[in-house]
């Protein structure tokens, strides 16, 4: 497993994993040639310094996917947060710690940018992904609350 910044040419396998359950496929629009949003959205997380959307590959194939946002702040003396979103692992491959591997590097990339704290949402209908969270020592501290825009 190779864990490496995302290009390009990853944004459908990004998009399809995104699609594959059952709150992305309400969500996503798994479309050929993919909706021009997306391919948007790419490039303004490339052309920011403070955003990463990171890969996992397995013979040469995405295989992972997560979004790390660095957070600049005044609370906690100036304490950068970074932000795990989008977290997903193809369907071939849940299971196997493909996931906790993934996480760990976003973490460790997280201490080399100088985060102090390491935080992520996840919809309160996925008990799995809470479980598979705290196992890896995060913790249910704060309510996290949404306003859809759209």
């Amino acid at each position: 497993m190779i864990v490496r910044s995302a290009r390009r040419e990853d944004v459908p396998a990004i998009v399809a994993m995104l699609a594959d359950d059952t709150l992305g496929r309400s969500r996503e629009r798994l479309e050929d040639p993919l909706p021009r949003p997306y391919w948007d959205a790419f490039a303004a997380i490339e052309a920011d310094p403070n955003n990463r959307l990171l890969v996992a590959e397995i013979d040469g194939a995405v295989a992972a996917c997560l979004q790390l946002t660095f957070i600049p702040g005044l609370s906690r003396l100036g304490a950068e947060r970074a932000q795990i979103e989008s977290v997903r692992v193809a369907s071939a491959h849940r299971g196997g710690g493909l996931g906790r591997k993934l996480i760990e590097a976003a973490i460790a990339e997280a201490r080399r940018h100088g985060s102090q704290i390491v935080q992520l949402t996840t919809d309160k209908t996925r008990s799995d992904a809470r479980r598979f969270y705290e196992s890896l020592g995060f913790v249910a501290s704060h309510d996290g609350m949404k306003l859809n825009l759209d």
